[in-house]
């Protein structure tokens, strides 16, 4: 009988989609420079810890301080430039995974409070170095130390602005203020400190809610002018005043990039030094004195609209020793030039508001406005409320895998991957001897299908290889071979029937057999999908490797499998029933598929 032609389908076509297939997934590797994929901490090596919530009546707590505990935790360990850190919530605990680190280290990052504390600005610039226009000043006689009527007080925010650049405003109102990039007015001539009014690009305002103008007293005699940066274009510290500030701190201020990815998040402050920080968005460096008020002094922080004007603002009320503290610092500055009359608020290492102090503020509570929408003013308030963690945790358990031992999970996984993958050739050489030859291929295919998908999902969709998915995809050479034996199988029945010859037998045996490989792997995959669904950890990790290996099955024996037996029944060797092949009539049992297959 003839074998049938129109009906069947192009193996050489469904080969090469293969092939291509497979080389863009190895072009996607080379081009990425991605050859391993990423292990995850039972093979790398690392730390894990679990943090418990507790909560002073015993229950629950509430999604919201939940998010915001991950939210810190999460930037203070990946502001440290730790890579591939995790901080993920699970159920009602916190679980924090950290490859590399070693358990004094992780638990220093996971376990310590992080503290909003309040300093004073001492000196302010945009994030990177850029040329800037040196502004005009007004000409003051030499050879004189006392004020003149050329400098008197009306050098004052009109100057500053016209010669600051203009800042680009972030919905949080934290941009630079015009008045804070200005040069310092002379300290000789008299001075008044008027309330900067805010609008676009000023920065944030903390004032009382008394809203009056601070005045200092005129004074007739001059005062000592204070110690200046060179007036250097590309000095980010030129016209501001640098007295009293750690030469140390001058040149860390002068090196350090802003706009980097890490800027100092996550990092623990020393509340009694002065440090240089960045702001949280990336837009502006800073000195800062020693810490002033400390975040436990704050009682709480809620977000609110200004009944006058209606702008969105930020009430922040104090306990009793932070009231005395902000009082203090606010009656010391609030006379000052910027940008030295700013208060910075910095928590986990960067500035998250650095408002104008317009007046001293005393009765324990502040008032911060700006260009605040409702989310932006909510979350600077949750920032100054919960500048330590909103809750309280537990170590429920800390674990920690060493990279040796991590090293030997994975050469003891990669050895049982290959000595199953071994056993299974075997198998299929020694029953199916010819026919075991196309399942070994299909094997190797496999194999290589699936290394590559690991590594893309890898570096590209934050996928970590780890014990759990090695066991499973070990597993899954059984279910890839069993695929291969449902397909053989239904080609030797076909030919014991004694009515076919090994083409027609191929393709006759391809439309029954796929229909039972199609139901095996759809149970399979949707064993393994409510696995992942309903289980946490190893366990869906398992799953997630069976479920992944299912579909690359399907894929091999569709695109593989079946075209390459497609193009081997042509061949004199099984076709003609050779005893090495699989098919020779004393392994079929029968002596009339010896004749069919002499008829082929």
């Amino acid at each position: 009988m003839a074998p049938p032609t129109s009906s069947q389908s192009k193996p050489g076509r469904t080969l090469l989609l293969l092939l291509a297939l497979i080389l863009v997934m190895g072009a996607t590797v080379a081009l990425q420079k991605a050859f391993v994929p990423k292990f995850g901490l039972d093979l790398a090596g690392g730390t894990t810890v679990t943090l418990s919530p507790v909560t002073q009546n015993g229950k629950a707590p509430s999604q919201e301080s939940l998010d915001r505990a991950v939210t810190i935790i999460r930037q203070r360990v990946n502001g440290t430039g730790i890579s591939d850190a995790q901080v993920a919530k699970s159920n009602d605990n916190i679980v924090i995974q950290i490859p590399g680190a070693g358990r004094d280290e992780a638990l220093r990052l996971v376990s310590t409070t992080a503290e909003l504390r309040m300093r004073q600005v001492l000196a302010v610039a945009a994030a990177t170095n850029q040329p800037a226009e040196v502004p005009t000043a007004a000409p003051t006689p030499s050879g004189s130390a006392a004020a003149t009527p050329a400098a008197t007080s009306k050098a004052s925010a009109p100057a500053a602005e016209s010669a600051a650049p203009n800042g680009n405003a972030t919905p949080a109102g934290r941009a630079l203020s015009k008045a804070l990039t200005a040069p310092s007015p002379d300290p000789s001539t008299s001075t008044r400190a008027t309330t900067h009014r805010r609008a676009g690009a000023d920065a944030g305002t903390a004032r009382s809610t008394r809203a009056a103008r601070a005045k200092a007293s005129p004074s007739a005699a001059p005062t000592p002018t204070p110690t200046a940066a060179p007036q250097d274009m590309g000095d980010p510290l030129a016209g501001q005043d640098t007295s009293g500030i750690d030469p140390a701190l001058l040149n860390e201020f002068r090196t350090i990039d802003c706009t980097a990815k890490n800027r100092g998040q996550g990092a623990i402050d020393d509340p009694n030094k002065q440090i240089v920080a960045c702001s949280d968005d990336g837009s502006a460096r800073y000195i800062l004195d020693k810490a002033a008020v400390q975040g436990t002094e704050i009682s709480g922080a809620q977000a609110g609209t200004d009944p006058t004007t209606g702008e969105w603002i930020v009430q922040v009320d104090f306990k009793s020793k932070g009231a005395t503290q902000f009082a203090d610092i606010t009656r010391r500055i609030t006379t000052l030039p910027a940008p030295r009359n700013q208060l910075a608020n910095v928590l986990d290492g960067v500035v998250i508001v650095a408002p104008t102090i317009e007046e001293a503020i005393p009765g324990g509570s502040a008032r911060i406005s700006g260009s605040f929408t409702q989310t932006t003013s909510t979350e600077l308030a949750d920032q100054l409320k919960y500048g330590a963690l909103p809750l309280k945790f537990q170590q429920s358990s800390v674990v920690s895998v060493s990279s040796t031992l991590g090293q030997d999970q994975l050469h003891g996984g990669l050895i049982a991957g290959a000595l199953g993958l071994i056993v299974v050739m075997i198998y299929l050489l020694l029953y199916y001897r010819g026919l075991g030859v196309i399942g070994i291929a299909s094997l190797c295919v496999a194999t290589v299908f699936t290394y590559l998908t690991v590594d893309i999902l890898s570096h590209n969709a934050g996928f970590r290889l780890s014990l759990p998915h090695i066991i499973g995809l070990v597993v899954s050479i059984g279910i890839t071979a069993d695929s291969f034996i449902v397909y053989f199988e239904r080609i030797r029945d076909e030919i014991k029937e004694g009515h076919r010859t090994l083409r027609s037998a191929v393709e006759v045996a391809w439309r029954r057999a796929r229909r039972t490989i199609l139901v095996a792997d759809a149970v399979m995959f949707i064993a393994a999908l409510v696995l992942f669904f309903l289980a946490v950890g190893d366990v869906a990790g398992f799953a997630f490797a069976m479920g992944l290996t299912t579909l690359i099955d399907i894929v091999v024996v569709f695109l593989f499998t079946k075209p390459l037996m497609s193009l081997v029944a042509k061949l004199r060797f099984f076709s003609k029933g050779h005893k090495l092949s699989g098919l020779d009539a004393e392994r079929m049992g029968r002596t009339s598929a010896e004749q069919t297959l002499q008829e082929a």
